[in-house]
């Protein structure tokens, strides 16, 4: 039993760690022709245009009730401590050094990512990446590459929205509901923000959005040649991209932190 459970675990990780190299071949692949940008620029434009037309909206709505949140949970706790005009300062700082990043790059990789891999799966089982191989086109350099470059860029355009629909919201709630001056909301929203916040926030937006359309694409050029090879691919691909975005999450504000530690109010 011991020697059963031992051989099972070993090719659980070596299957893990093969997909693991699987994916950085084919995100390196993907990079290595980057700079032939002729030849990927009009997809890299439909890419674009197809996700921020299902991205924008979703998270314009997301965002609104998470800014609200914030602002009413932390206002009533500011309320009880005589610092109502502090509810700024955490809205914003919680805006633009976390929810922006994350929530561009989960409706990225739930709405864009999720397309990405069920058009590439249904290519792979209509086998239209061999054929494009066998015409002496790499699918990865037509396929994988714009669809990288466009994800993060999309990313990157959707953190302005996420801040700005946040910052409506708290808005609503700590000035309207809880009767907090304008004056003092916008004065405590930037006192604690630094130029690093944003800049940190488009960089993790950029990364998430990357890793996104390379697992999304991954997925989709590996999976099994079938319908339901591909649904699964869509789900694995979706559950992978969330838990590399909280670890990414993690590691970059740890040195982020380290760096540049946060100011005393």
């Amino acid at each position: 039993m011991p020697m059963a459970l031992t051989g099972f675990v070993g090719r659980k990780a070596g299957s893990a760690l093969g997909q693991v190299g699987e994916l950085f071949v084919i995100v390196l692949e993907g990079l290595r022709r980057t700079w032939d940008v002729r030849n990927w620029f009009w997809e890299f434009v439909a890419q674009c245009w197809f996700l921020a037309r299902i991205t924008s909206v979703p998270v314009l709505l997301v965002s609104l009730p998470l800014g609200a949140t914030v602002a009413l949970q932390v206002g009533e706790l500011a309320w009880q401590l005589g610092a109502a005009s502090a509810t700024g300062s955490a809205v914003f700082v919680g805006l633009i050094r976390e929810v922006a990043p994350l929530a561009s790059a989960l409706l990225i990789a739930g709405a864009g990512g999720s397309a990405m891999t069920s058009d590439i799966g249904a290519r792979n089982i209509r086998d239209e990446l061999a054929a494009m191989e066998v015409m002496a086109v790499n699918p990865i350099h037509r396929l994988v590459t714009p669809r990288m470059w466009a994800a993060s860029t999309v990313a990157v355009c959707l953190c302005p929205l996420v801040i700005l629909a946040g910052a409506t919201g708290g808005y609503f709630f700590n000035v309207v509901v809880q009767g907090v001056t304008p004056g003092a909301y916008f004065d405590g929203a930037l006192s604690l923000v630094v130029g690093s916040d944003l800049y940190v926030t488009l960089f993790k937006a950029w990364v998430f959005g990357f890793i996104a359309a390379a697992v999304a694409c991954y997925k989709g050029m590996t999976c099994q040649t079938s319908p339901v090879g591909v649904g699964r691919a869509v789900n694995q691909s979706t559950v992978v991209t969330f838990m590399l975005v909280f670890a990414f999450n993690y590691v970059i504000s740890a040195v982020y932190f380290l760096a540049y530690p946060p100011k005393a109010f």
